[in-house]
């Protein structure tokens, strides 16, 4: 079995948090999502893995590299062109980046699952191959049964009684909602699929390549394995998964760093005075961090490496990205901080500089001037 890893979208239903890195690099409990994936390819025994990029690919590349830290070989599938000497991306769709990897090394010569690269999940790969070759099926989709009232948020997926895909629905209402299975955005396809993709032209998984499965009758089933899956849609579903793991509801995914106070985890070189700060967790506190006297910390809230809250300070169940500085007395509270931009819970973005803004922040890495003696609180 090989994988691919749909990963050349621009994320724009998540910005301000892929202005600089691409999707599958946000980070959850410190590492990118995308690691989470390979990981978990890699403990089915899948070895081989090519990823398509485009958006900020770079970012991509330079972290997983050729994916021999991970255990699993990496390839990569570059879209889009320089124009004026300047990277310019341009994505072919999910179907189109198959093809275009298949005209180029025909890499999909045996069964491949197919994985969107901005979601975690603990699927039980092996069993769900297993059960797609059982079914004779040229394609399989992996889907999910949602509450009827979120059907709106989803492909909506609807089957007969084999499990065999009759039809879809993207994003219905409630009162037009055929089912409620939702399309997870994990596939499995045969070769052969990759005849039915024109070479050359942008074409979809879910909008082009499905449909025409349908309309053609061939053998395309839906899985419906239960497995934990973690979809990072919109910024609200972020800040609320950050939430969900900090509180334990993922037993697999622990707050990483040292436990020195009950539920209180910190990376290496942190520099809190301990005496006179209130912190709650469940908190995490990255490595080369700051928290000054007077400081309130309440969780569940991620603090990033490099960061620095000043003195009569207080963050409540937020999330701070790497080198966020949060100015002397100024409340964060259900925000994530993301460089130059905030966003709160519900997706409302203010830029540093905006004149309504009601926080200030900072990089962390501009140099201040301490009038205190912080020896004492160093770990």
């Amino acid at each position: 079995m090989k994988a691919m890893i749909l990963a050349a979208g621009k994320g724009t239903r998540v910005r301000p948090l892929t202005y600089e890195l691409p999707k599958p690099m946000i980070p959850v409990l410190g590492k990118p999502v995308m690691a989470y994936l390979i990981e978990h390819l890699a403990m089915h025994g899948v070895a081989d893995i090519m990823i398509n990029v485009s958006y900020l690919h770079k970012k991509i590349q330079d972290y997983f590299e050729d994916g021999h830290r991970f255990g699993v070989n990496i390839g990569y599938s570059f879209e889009g062109d320089i124009i004026d000497g300047q990277v310019v991306p341009h994505a072919v769709g999910s179907a189109g980046g198959m093809r275009k990897i298949q005209d180029f090394s025909g890499f999909f010569d045996e069964t491949t699952i197919v994985l969107c690269g901005d979601a975690v999940i603990d699927l039980d790969i092996t069993r769900a191959v297993n059960e797609h070759k059982k079914k004779g099926a040229l394609a399989s989709l992996v889907t999910m049964q949602v509450p009827m009232d979120k059907v709106s948020g989803y492909g909506i997926v609807v089957t007969n009684q084999e499990g065999r895909i009759i039809s879809f629905q993207e994003k219905p209402t409630q009162l037009e909602a055929r089912s409620n299975w939702a399309s997870t955005g994990i596939y499995i396809f045969e070769p052969e699929v990759l005849d039915l993709i024109p070479s050359g032209s942008e074409f979809d998984i879910g909008s082009d390549l499905f449909p025409l499965l349908v309309q053609r009758g061939l053998p395309f089933y839906a899985i419906q394995h239960p497995f934990n899956w973690i979809d990072i849609g919109v910024v609200a579903d972020y800040w609320l998964v950050m939430q969900q793991m900090m509180q334990g509801f993922f037993p697999s995914m622990p707050i990483p760093g040292k436990q020195i106070r009950p539920g209180v985890y910190v990376g290496l070189n942190v520099h809190i005075d301990w005496e006179h700060t209130q912190i709650e967790g469940p908190v995490y506190i990255g490595s080369g961090s700051r928290v000054d006297k007077n400081a309130r910390i309440i969780g569940p809230t991620w603090i990033s490496n490099g960061c620095h809250i000043q003195r009569d300070s207080t963050v409540i169940r937020s999330i701070l990205f790497d080198y966020t500085r949060i100015a002397q007395g100024y409340q964060v509270e259900e925000r994530i901080v993301c460089g130059e931009y905030c966003v709160d819970r519900d997706g409302r973005m203010m830029h540093i500089d905006d004149e309504n803004c009601d926080i200030i922040w900072t990089d962390a890495r501009e140099k201040v001037v301490y009038p205190q003696n912080y020896a004492h609180a160093r770990l």
